[in-house]
């Protein structure tokens, strides 16, 4: 699913998250997920002390491409489009198959959710769901009679069955009963607002003039609303400011639960008649379009930032890879649950097309078609990529709750090495795995920063968001910028080579591989060690 950022559930916490920045920055930020441990006692990832070794030891860069398969990518962000992949065999905009890849004008990538006529699929099932439907002709059918004997017939599709159907009703529920909180408390506070910006007009918000304000039983809501954010957040703001971030906030939050009743448990939804293949065909790849930033490109423009967002242009963020790395647009995940086979067809296609690393910020719990991906998974190790995956946003042990794609095979037998699972971690090292993050010995590789995390959105913004989704790309940025200044290491040895140089924590090492959180001086530093011995 795309969202493994998170949403917040409850209008309070939705709140804490509308003071995140979402604007225009005209200076480079600097954000905690690139600190150094051992100067300021946070687990970032140390990423100017590895660009200063690198330096120091004069190793320059060599391309190296990511993609980024995702729910799309705005390719023209002022501080991401200097860092795109151009195809360089595309001609744009001549309707030519010009590189005879199978794929028309792929400029800056592919979009394996769209149509040849050019629309783009944006809310689609979870997968969960896809599987219920499934198997409703077989409990469900008109035939009572036949419904009875494939419950003995099918015994634990029959119980998976009972279980999504329990499921599903009660997530729907939920859904209509947020969306007319969420509407409701949306109206009070809008409303409650207004007095507050008659009161204090255009001047910008202090203790002095906020302590001067009578409150009104029309502006309580309001009040509490405002009084849960911290004073450097509201200071030296007006009021109409701080009101049109909580408005937005409470819509977005209409928004997410509206779209769980319109796409993601909506049984009479099919997205699929949009893109136009032949579903059943697994092997079919020959479809979509080249709209690589699709109808919402927030998660995957915020995720693209993190790798590699143009560094020294004074602008935003700068991404942790270094300008020699660019960004492959693969769209592939809806808002709801990715398909197994647009998953595999987006895996082949970054990497025939030059990817060395695959960012895969996305997963779900059903997979009926996983061998599809894990082919694709075997495909791409064999031409020496490197997958980088989020490990979810449950807070599940992910050893015995499967999240896809999984590494790992109904045996426990891995599927290919040349693949790292990335757990989240906070800024407070002393509470290190971010709350929401999924865990697990076998299954989590490594953590890395997720929490409060600040990169690129569509419209040439910036934005704070937090999830694995976060952590996987920050991961993807630290091995591409490693891979780039030795390019002559395989996929496994840039695995290895961040596995080794975490930083330890007792707090990771039951949870995790490496039991810590990466580290970019130290990987950099291992890598020089290691390319001395070639």
């Amino acid at each position: 699913m795309k969202k493994l950022f998170i949403c917040f559930g409850t209008a309070f916490l939705l709140f804490a998250s509308a003071n995140a920045q979402d604007s225009i920055l005209l200076r480079t930020e600097k954000v905690w997920y690139n600190d150094s441990f051992e100067d300021t006692g946070v687990y970032g990832v140390n990423t100017e002390k590895a660009w200063q070794f690198l330096k120091e030891h004069n190793r320059k860069a060599s391309p190296l491409v990511v993609g980024i398969l995702d729910g799309g990518v705005q390719a023209d962000h002022i501080d991401l489009a200097e860092n795109m992949w151009v195809n360089p065999k595309e001609k744009a905009g001549n309707g030519k198959d010009d590189d005879n890849n199978g794929y028309i004008d792929d400029v800056n990538g592919w979009n394996f959710i769209g149509g040849k006529n050019g629309k783009d699929v944006d809310g689609d099932n979870l997968e969960s769901v896809r599987v219920y439907k499934g198997y409703l002709p077989l409990f469900e059918g008109s035939d009572a009679a036949k419904n009875k004997e494939n419950e003995t017939k099918f015994p634990e599709k029959y119980e998976d069955y009972l279980k999504l159907k329990s499921k599903i009703a009660k997530k729907q529920a939920e859904a209509r009963s947020s969306v007319a909180q969420y509407t409701a408390l949306k109206e009070q506070v809008d409303k409650g607002f207004q007095p507050l910006i008659e009161f204090f007009g255009d001047q910008p918000i202090d203790e002095n003039n906020l302590s001067s304000y009578q409150p009104t039983e029309e502006s309580m809501m309001a009040l509490m609303m405002f009084g849960m954010t911290p004073k450097e957040e509201w200071e030296d703001r007006t009021m109409k400011q701080i009101h049109e971030e909580i408005s937005e906030q409470l819509a977005e939050g209409i928004e997410y639960f509206q779209s769980q009743l319109d796409y993601h448990y909506n049984l009479d939804f099919d997205s699929r008649g949009i893109v136009g293949d032949d579903y059943s065909n697994k092997t079919e790849s020959n479809y979509g379009n080249n709209d690589v930033e699709g109808p919402d490109a927030l998660h995957g423009t915020h995720v693209a930032g993190l790798v590699s967002a143009v560094r020294g242009n004074g602008k935003g963020i700068d991404g942790i890879a270094g300008n020699s790395v660019k960004l492959m647009g693969v769209r592939t995940v809806p808002n709801g649950d990715e398909r197994d086979k647009d998953v595999a067809n987006s895996i082949r296609y970054a990497v025939d097309n030059g990817a060395k690393i695959l960012n895969m910020s996305f997963g779900k719990d059903y997979s009926p078609d996983k061998e599809v991906v894990w082919d694709a998974m075997r495909y791409a190790e064999k031409k020496g990529a490197l997958l980088i995956k989020a490990a979810g946003n449950d807070n599940l042990d992910i050893d015995t709750d499967i999240h896809y794609p999984t590494n790992f095979d109904e045996n426990g037998n891995k599927i290919i090495e040349s693949i790292i699972t990335v757990g989240a971690s906070n800024p407070d090292p002393n509470v290190l795995k971010a709350s929401f993050s999924n865990y697990g010995k076998k299954s989590v590789d490594v953590f890395a920063p997720g929490n409060q995390i600040l990169s690129t959105v569509p419209h040439d913004k910036f934005k704070e968001l937090q999830g694995t989704s976060m952590a996987s790309p920050i991961t993807a940025g630290v091995a591409a910028l490693v891979w780039s200044h030795y390019p002559k290491l395989t996929a496994v040895e840039v695995k290895q080579i961040l596995m080794n140089s975490v930083n330890k924590n007792d707090q990771l090492t039951d949870i995790s591989v490496s039991g810590g959180v990466i580290d970019a001086y130290k990987a950099v530093q291992l890598a020089e060690e290691m390319y001395k011995k070639k």
